[in-house]
């Protein structure tokens, strides 16, 4: 049967929650969602009266909450004990904050200008979201036998308003260094609530250890994957083609990417460089070579190749269809798009964060010393071990492979 119609009201609050979360809602107009959702401008006055009237509709659609958290339980849940299920919990609940920064720093920073309806069901959607989150901690609580100081609402509460002032101090902020990265602050946080939350006899040295205890699933894609990923991307258009480029010849992470201005690239022959300004501040070279195959010369690449067809004054690395710097919800669209009818050897579709790990694993087995590697991805030691041992089995099987080679020959 075909998939019926949206209506117009539901296709206005779905443009309307994109283009929040693409701009935030000041740089989002009403044409500018008109336009999303394929109607006149007209239409939306006639079903929301203003923008903020829009804004109240996608609050108070249900279904925006519901996902959100659904999504986020969904993975803390699946954690062991209590340790686990805050650490995830509040992992995710950063990276989905990190998707759409400047719709957070429009509801944070504007909400005084907002009518009083639009906080109060911003207040009871939240309210809502943290008691669905906290039933979930209670069960996890009570499963592990624990006896807690604080209701697992109260607790729920005071993650998510340290998560939510982590966030802004991290986006507001230069030089705001009270941990060394995110998974330092993550650490702080669980072990603040083991502590604090519950008596000291009943949480055992293993809860402590599990909230620590870096969470790192090396999955790295197959050298066939990656060539399909370049050639597809080629056939696209030259962003695309530099965009899968510079994740697999760098390293660097969807949030550095976006960052990237034109004067960051360095032509310094026979390599181009790239400087990276974050939470770590470095430069890394964009390799030549990629899984067996060379896509760069001391002269061009990818990556040049793009810039120099580019015609806008936009100083950002990447653009948007409008011409403006690719925001990081974009850049995920993007990765999408090249990434349609492509699978993994597990079958499932390749995750961007996939393209780091596929690099620092190549690195690995190149010879790079783990140092050398935690210099150039601004990634921890302790974090780079996990790799190296992928890295070692890797290894190990192209040696019994060609040992079994010769045997044939």
């Amino acid at each position: 049967m075909p998939t019926p119609r949206k209506s117009t009201k539901a296709r206005l609050i779905e443009a309307a929650l994109d283009l929040f979360t693409e701009r935030g809602v000041t740089e989002t107009t009403t044409k500018a969602v008109a336009e999303r959702a394929k109607v006149n401008e007209v239409t939306l006055f006639r079903n929301f009266g203003n923008k903020y009237r829009l804004l109240l509709a996608v609050i108070e659609d249900s279904a925006v909450f519901a996902k959100l958290v659904h999504a986020l339980v969904e993975k803390a849940n699946s954690q062991d004990g209590v340790a686990g299920f805050l650490k995830q919990y509040a992992k995710e609940s950063l990276h989905t904050l990190d998707k759409a920064p400047d719709l957070v720093r429009s509801i944070v920073g504007e909400a005084g200008n907002y009518p009083i309806e639009n906080r109060l069901a911003l207040g009871k959607g939240l309210s809502e979201a943290n008691r669905y989150v906290s039933s979930y901690l209670e069960k996890a609580i009570a499963k592990q036998g624990l006896t807690s100081n604080l209701t697992s609402e109260q607790t729920v509460n005071l993650v998510n308003f340290m998560l939510m002032g982590y966030f802004v101090m991290q986006y507001s902020c230069e030089g705001f260094n009270l941990w060394e990265d995110q998974d330092d602050f993550l650490n702080s946080l669980v072990d603040l609530f083991l502590q604090g939350s519950f008596p000291e006899d009943s949480v055992t040295r293993k809860d402590l250890d599990l909230a620590i205890a870096p969470e790192i699933e090396i999955a790295d894609l197959p050298a066939n994957l990656v060539r399909s990923l370049f050639v597809k991307a080629k056939k696209m258009g030259k962003q695309e083609y530099a965009f899968v480029y510079t994740l697999f010849a760098t390293g660097l992470s969807l949030e550095e990417i976006s960052e990237l201005k034109r004067s960051h690239l360095i032509i310094d022959q026979p390599h181009h460089i790239l400087c990276v300004y974050g939470k770590t501040a470095r430069q890394v070279i964009l390799n030549q070579w990629v899984m067996g195959f060379r896509y760069g010369s001391k002269s061009a690449n990818p990556l040049t190749q793009w810039l120099k067809s580019r015609q806008d004054p936009e100083s950002s690395l990447f653009t948007n269809k409008a011409s403006n710097a690719i925001t990081l919800v974009e850049l995920q669209n993007l990765w999408q798009e090249i990434t349609a009818d492509l699978t993994t050897p597990q079958g499932d579709c390749p995750r961007i964060e996939q393209a780091r790990q596929t690099w620092c694993i190549e690195m690995l087995m190149r010879g790079i010393e783990l140092e050398d590697l935690s210099i150039l991805s601004g990634l921890k030691i302790k974090q780079l071990e996990a790799y190296a041992q992928r890295a070692k089995n890797k290894a190990a099987l192209e040696v019994a492979a060609r040992l079994d080679q010769k045997r044939k020959d």
